[in-house]
């Protein structure tokens, strides 16, 4: 019997519940509400958001075109540098007499090309005489030719030789500060088949730059100019601004993920912005300050009649066509709702540009609402009096 008593309990529960929607019905068509919102101005504005590095503006990697051992280092990381200022020095030794042997071989082709220069001279003058054979011109003027190309070629080789003398001081090319040093004093670099790399030399760390990589489906919005707030999580509560100076053409794909860079700058007085540094980006790409606005839902309301009657509310010309160029929009006056017609212009999210048809003030239709009526439990639960627990008997508090 406490069986079967307990089964049609449940039963009962059960069917109370599922007839409370029934039961609210009515009181919810009664809670409609309609709801408003008055036009006002604002700044809208569209944004596309991005992920970038922070970097110089100009960034220059210094190395050395000869092969040798770093003698000496005159810098360190974040040293100031001029343009022309020595930075390292490489050994000499082998240079210095590759350079002496060189200037040696050179004053030998020069004695030799001014005598055979004499010998030719003296050879066409009696040439000219007929005082010597055809055979003897011919060899006195190839002897002076030969003479004087190798004299030539001792020239180059001397220029080359010098210049990569030159090469064993490495100075600066810029003025600006280290932000990399790749050597250490008597380390050997080898330049035999590429440049390597022995300082990185920022130009201007005050005038630094993000390279941001922007979405395919965003990309259209980015156009030069247009203004950009970023942060970088060092400096969490800092917002830096910038502007886009560079959209470029060219696509990177990774993961299938199309992104094109796109270049900011940014202006770092205080030296905060450090190269390496990832940046949330956020781009303006339409920017609309101090205009007249209504929210997006404005204009999409459409009235129901049978809504409104339950509201005591009537419409006036509920099947109105906006014209080409003009949007509608619902307005309340006393119990009725009557449209009007406006203009509008650039649009977010959330709020639309109002460029004629209403005033600062302005009351709109913005929906009908119906608010959530949750059904309260029976004064003693589904199981049990107030404060009984089905487990233990006890308080929902628990013993004592």
């Amino acid at each position: 019997m406490k069986k079967r008593n307990l089964i049609i309990g449940i039963v009962v529960v059960v069917i109370i519940i599922a007839c409370i929607p029934f039961f609210m019905g009515g009181s919810a068509a009664k809670g409609l509400k309609l709801e408003t919102a008055n036009a006002g101005r604002t700044t809208i504005s569209n944004v596309v958001t991005a992920t970038g590095t922070v970097e110089p503006v100009v960034k220059v990697e210094v190395g050395t075109q000869v092969s040798g051992i770093i003698d000496q280092i005159f810098v360190d990381f974040n040293s100031e540098v001029k343009k022309g200022q020595v930075i390292a020095l490489m050994d000499k030794v082998n240079l210095e007499a590759e350079s002496r042997a060189q200037k040696a071989q050179l004053a030998s082709s020069k004695t030799e090309f001014e005598y055979q220069e004499k010998n030719y001279a003296r050879s066409k003058s009696l040439y000219e005489k007929q005082l010597i054979s055809d055979t003897e011109f011919e060899t006195a003027t190839y002897n002076y030719e030969k003479a004087k190309n190798s004299y030539e070629q001792g020239q180059s080789n001397m220029i080359r030789v010098d210049r990569n003398l030159a090469y064993a001081t490495i100075t600066s090319p810029i003025d600006g500060v280290v932000v990399n040093r790749a050597v250490e004093e008597g380390q050997t670099v080898a330049a035999g088949f590429s440049t390597p790399t022995l300082f990185t030399i920022a130009n201007d760390l005050t005038q630094m730059r993000v390279i941001a990589d922007v979405d395919e489906a965003d990309i259209g919005q980015v156009e030069e100019g247009q203004r950009v707030t970023f942060q970088v999580d060092a400096y969490p509560e800092d917002v830096f601004e910038g502007d886009v100076t560079q959209v470029r053409l060219e696509a990177t794909t990774t993961s299938n993920v199309v992104t094109y860079e796109v270049v900011i700058s940014a202006y770092n007085p205080d030296l905060k912005l450090k190269p390496g540094l990832t940046a949330n980006v956020t781009i303006y790409t339409m920017e609309r300050p101090n205009v007249l606005t209504v929210p997006s839902k404005a204009l999409r309301f459409i009235p129901n009649e049978e809504e409104l009657a339950s509201m005591n509310l009537t419409v006036t010309d509920p099947a109105i066509k906006a014209p080409m160029g003009k949007r509608v929009i619902w307005q309340k006056e006393g119990q009725t709702i009557k449209p009007k017609l406006i203009t509008i212009g650039a649009s977010t999210l959330n709020m639309v540009e109002v460029v004629d048809g209403l005033t600062d003030g302005e009351e709109v239709v913005v929906e009908v609402s119906t608010p959530i009526v949750a059904a309260a439990p029976p004064a003693g639960g589904l199981f049990g009096p107030p404060g009984a627990n089905r487990n233990n008997g006890e308080g929902e508090g628990g013993s004592n």
